[in-house]
């Protein structure tokens, strides 16, 4: 069977971040990866691909930026060519704002490995109704693209949405340990014992449980899959 080709946009802006996030990736996805920097204004020349990730970011979707601008124009084009989708924090509000969503600032900031609820969806398949993950973000989807449907949310929102072939999920079923901690070690913003609170739970045990979310990485490749092979057929 043919590797899947994807296009990774990478929206991390630090050298690090754009390191990190590649490896991460790479790490996760099943699947030949055309890497791409978006704040580099890095995008890819065509849509000769079997499917999208969009990545997390510390930049916010609503910023009038160029490269994200030209970020979500592209998005919107590969979606409109039926290319399946998948964005992640900082993607899944980009993936919302092209399709006609929202995407507004929040009140406080959730961090940390938290509790999310899930409802039926293929990008879920395998992975428990209520499940763990880490959470970092201070923006949320306010108000999904028409025709969409929630497909997670917890306390602080939504957590994941589907609008045809493209999906968006606010948590990081990506990230590691080492990623959770030094994200986490970055939030001077936040207080300090809240920063403690959130590295105190980086643990052994949450982790393992945070892993089962990892599943939809394969759910979406399997779904890539068939979207191509109908496509094809």
């Amino acid at each position: 069977m043919t590797r899947l080709r994807l296009a990774l946009l990478n929206a991390s802006q630090s050298e690090e971040g754009i390191h990190t996030t590649n490896r991460n990736f790479r790490r996760e996805l099943d699947a030949d990866l055309a890497e791409f920097v978006l704040s580099r204004d890095q995008l890819p020349p065509d849509f000769d691909f079997d499917g999208v990730v969009v990545t997390g970011s510390a930049a916010s979707a609503y910023w009038d930026e160029p490269w994200i601008r030209a970020a979500t124009e592209w998005v919107r084009e590969a979606d409109d060519r039926g290319l399946p989708i998948l964005g992640v924090c900082f993607g899944h509000q980009l993936l919302a704002a092209a399709l006609g969503g929202s995407v507004e600032a929040m009140d406080g900031y959730e961090i940390g490995y938290r509790e999310i609820e899930r409802s039926d969806s293929p990008l879920f398949e395998g992975i428990d109704d209520r499940f763990t993950a880490f959470t970092t973000h201070g923006d949320a989807v306010t108000e999904l693209p028409e025709d969409a449907t929630i497909i997670a949310e917890n306390d602080y929102g939504i957590h994941g949405f589907r609008a045809g072939h493209a999906f968006g999920v606010q948590f990081h079923p990506e990230y590691d340990m080492a990623t959770a901690t030094a994200v986490t070690q970055r939030k001077d913003f936040l207080e300090d014992e809240r920063i403690e609170s959130v590295l105190e739970g980086i643990t052994d045990e949450n982790y393992a449980a945070a892993c089962k979310s990892k599943q939809l990485f394969q759910n979406f490749t399997d779904y890539t899959r068939a979207v191509r092979a109908d496509a094809t057929a």
